[in-house]
């Protein structure tokens, strides 16, 4: 079968690998009929690898060396394991791509994405970046008839937006401000708005954006090219701040503007990722009583479902959607395009075109 394989940096090929395989107990394979990838895709095609065990075994899948890239797809099942319940050939599903044993403490509290066996298709395993996957059953979800494939693949980035929305635990009726608004920040905009929050606030430097942002439901946005983030959303809020604050975008300087914006006894979230670390105003934090928490990947049984609902009965997926390609031009139109941040939104692809 065709598949994406991973080599290194700038080393990405499409070739001939060996179909998957029987599917071992607790496992399904299947037809990828859509696969998508996002911004750790590109950053371990320009800079890998980061996560891919390319010399190293990784602990907990066992593989080593190249794979098959694609942590994002939706898939027609063709072959179910030993002791798979729930499933059928036939039927298409979406994995929620990060693997846990079930067993340890984390899991057993219902937080799997902190297994201490945790391991990520198409990132420390093959993925779905192919005409043919393997994937755990008991993270597949059954995909609504009235969703399409298209909007099916994002949902495992969309359950990423909606655990770290979780997080933040807003209210309906609550000021919430998502700082960047590209690749996650986009999906937890469109999560909350097709969550049924009213008062979202969108900020980021970039005009196309924010323009998403607003197709997405953001009620405000906030460019922070042209004016200051933190009074700008403090004016927007009679002055107090907001009740959450998610930080998505990885900048530096987001963690504590994110802080600064944040009404007393608010929550922060931090989801982007910070390349060295950063210095708080931890003094301001204690005197206001606000918490910080974090958010990291989701949580299967509750946010790919959540994803799959609201991907079916809003237009999420058409507004995000930028392109769909073939997998021969992966490279060129897909993880090229977002590394140099010629994406204007959701890149997904076609394994059989």
């Amino acid at each position: 079968m065709r598949a994406a394989m991973y080599y290194g940096p700038g080393d990405v090929r499409i070739e001939t690998v060996p179909e998957p395989g029987p599917p071992g107990p607790g496992e399904l394979v299947v037809e990828v009929l859509r696969g998508a990838i996002c911004g750790t895709d590109s950053s371990e095609y320009a800079h890998g690898p980061h996560m891919i065990p390319l010399h190293d075994r990784h602990p907990n899948s066992g593989h080593v060396g190249p794979l098959v890239l694609g942590h994002e797809f939706v898939g027609r099942v063709t072959a179910v394991g030993d002791g798979v319940t729930g499933f059928a050939v036939g039927d298409r599903v979406v994995t929620g791509a990060g693997a846990s044993c079930g067993e340890c403490d984390w899991c057993r509290d219902g937080r799997t994405n902190l297994c201490r066996h945790y391991y990520t298709l198409g990132l420390h395993t093959h993925g779905g970046l192919a005409a043919s996957a393997m994937t755990p059953a008991d993270i597949c979800v059954l995909v609504p008839d009235d969703c399409t494939d298209d909007a099916a693949a994002m949902a495992q980035p969309l359950a990423v937006a909606l655990h770290a929305l979780s997080r933040g635990r807003a209210r309906a009726s609550d000021d919430l401000v998502i700082i960047g608004a590209g690749g996650i920040g986009a999906l937890m905009i469109g999560g909350a708005a097709g969550g049924g929050l009213e008062h979202v606030v969108a900020i980021d430097v970039d005009a196309s954006r924010l323009d998403t942002a607003r197709r997405l439901g953001a009620a405000e946005t906030i460019d922070a090219s042209a004016t200051d983030p933190v009074e700008a959303v403090r004016a927007l809020t009679g002055g107090e701040g907001a009740h959450v604050v998610i930080e998505a975008s990885g900048a530096p300087t987001s963690p504590q503007q994110a802080i600064a914006m944040t009404r007393r006894g608010g929550r922060v979230v931090i989801v982007g990722l910070q390349a060295a670390p950063v210095a708080l105003d931890l003094f301001d934090v204690a005197m206001r009583e606000i918490e910080i928490t974090s958010s990291l990947a989701h949580v299967c049984a509750d946010d790919l479902p959540a994803a799959l609902e609201i991907l079916a009965r809003t237009d999420l997926a058409d507004t995000m959607l930028d392109r769909v390609i073939p997998l021969d031009r992966l490279v060129a139109d897909g993880l090229s395009a977002l590394a140099e941040r010629r994406a204007t939104g959701k890149i997904l692809v076609d394994p059989r075109a």
